[in-house]
């Protein structure tokens, strides 16, 4: 167990101790449906470093009995697994199953990209001959010159596949208008939004370096809305009609975790990648996604959490920025429902964050922050990081070597778990892929 007074850096939400007595859980209409809420209120989280609070952690090295782990085949084979229960139990709810027996993965098109340097495909997977199943639809990059199989990183896109790059070969699929509404429709994407989030890609800066891409958009496999899961990937397994669920139910965050575990089932087909060298990557949203699906699918060899705060990297007892409550306020649907009536007193929840990374070990995992995304709490996730370290040490294994305290920003640091804290937004940029890229190299052992 480890408390701390925590130093300055971030902030915690102005005037707690009158505010977050006040949150409320979302309130539903005699429908069922969700009620329209006022639009959030950004400016009520704490910035003030002085209001944070002293904690304590749980130590994930404790087992469930109270006794102490002390070898690594205790992690693996006890701490390990109850940890996984813990976390799909208390947070992201269960995910159910793994490859469906009629998952099938379509080669629909294939050309040469990025000024002739780059094999673009584009993959149907489908899970399901029941058409209100949907579909996922993965973009692929590979180096043209590439000799054998390459290395990878896999992660999922917010705006759709056509907005990786403007390439005029990829497919418009439908992406929704607004997230968050469950009542908003769908659209066709359009031709003037091709490449217009090329700069959190970087596609050809991956190519050159002999790294394949895979991305796909998020809401092809389950809509980001409070949508009680009338539609996506849940209907697969849905077990209540009426969409209520069960205390540990998964929630949305789950279900985008499956769907990187479903390319991973279709990377293990294609010869054309190394699936021994699978780094899977996420910003924001998809950053708490990427955790929780590397905590799952060991099958990832690196993980990459990039700017994913709050039910990602951060400290949920580290009270600053986004918090638990607020999060399951505001984001019901990411979450399971147990998560939501703990979220109150964060103490009641029996795990935190740092056990969520230290889920990774013994495989290298990189958590990156940025100066000015007061809402993901770059304090708590570089202390997530810090208290992941022991079980890395545990094992054997470098973790963050000697730091003790957040690095100057743009300086990367760490070994086996990499960190950094680059000067800017919430984002996720060219520097960072840098510091990927690099790691990356490093454990993989190429040049």
């Amino acid at each position: 167990m480890k408390s701390f007074c925590l130093y300055c850096f971030i902030f915690f939400m102005m005037g707690f101790a009158s505010t977050f007595g006040q949150e409320k859980a979302v309130k539903k209409s005699e429908s069922g449906k969700s009620a329209k809420r006022a639009p959030i209120d950004w400016k009520s989280l704490n910035r003030d470093p002085k209001k944070i609070l002293p904690f304590t952690l749980p130590d994930p090295l404790v087992l469930s009995s109270g006794y102490r782990v002390v070898n690594a085949d205790q992690w693996m084979n006890q701490r390990r697994p109850q940890l996984l229960d813990l976390f799909a139990e208390y947070e992201y709810g269960q995910t159910p199953g793994g490859k469906p027996k009629e998952f099938r993965a379509e080669r629909i098109s294939e050309s040469k990209a990025l000024n002739g340097n780059a094999i673009m495909r584009q993959i149907r997977l489908t899970f399901s001959s029941d058409p209100k199943i949907p579909a996922l639809y993965v973009l692929m990059f590979i180096p043209a010159n590439a000799v054998g199989p390459v290395p990878a990183f896999v992660g999922l896109n917010f705006k759709g596949n056509h907005t990786v790059c403007d390439d005029p070969n990829i497919r418009l699929g439908t992406v929704w208008v607004d997230q968050f509404d469950p009542e908003c429709p769908s659209r066709l994407a359009r031709e003037n939004e091709r490449g217009s989030m090329h700069s959190r890609w970087e596609p050809e800066f991956l190519i050159e370096n002999g790294f394949a891409l895979l991305t796909a958009y998020y809401q092809d496999i389950d809509v980001d809305a409070n949508d009680h899961f009338a539609k996506g990937i849940h209907l697969l397994y849905k077990s209540d009609p009426s969409g209520k669920r069960t205390d540990s139910e998964w929630g949305k965050i789950g279900s985008w975790a499956w769907a990187l575990s479903r390319i991973m089932d279709y990377i293990e087909c294609d010869k054309s990648i190394n699936p021994d060298q699978v780094c899977v990557i996420g910003h924001s949203r998809l950053g708490k996604t990427a955790l929780w699906a590397g905590a799952q699918d060991q099958r990832f060899a690196i993980v990459i959490s990039n700017n994913s705060g709050c039910c990602g990297a951060s400290l949920g007892r580290h009270f600053f920025g986004e918090y638990p409550l607020f999060l399951a306020d505001v984001r019901p649907h990411w979450i399971c429902e147990k998560y939501h009536r703990l979220a109150k007193i964060v103490e009641q929840i029996p795990i935190d964050q740092h056990e969520l990374i230290a889920l990774i070990a013994p495989r290298p995992v990189y958590i990156a922050s940025a100066t000015e995304d007061y809402c993901a709490d770059p304090e708590g996730e570089f202390l997530g990081a810090l208290n992941a370290d022991p079980v890395y040490k545990l094992l054997g294994l470098p973790g963050l070597g000697n730091i003790t305290a957040m690095p100057e920003p743009d300086k990367s640091v760490g070994d086996t778990i990499g960190y950094h804290l680059r000067t800017g937004e919430h984002a996720i940029t060219l520097f960072d892929w840098q510091q990927y890229v690099r790691f990356a190299k490093k454990h993989f052992q190429i040049k």
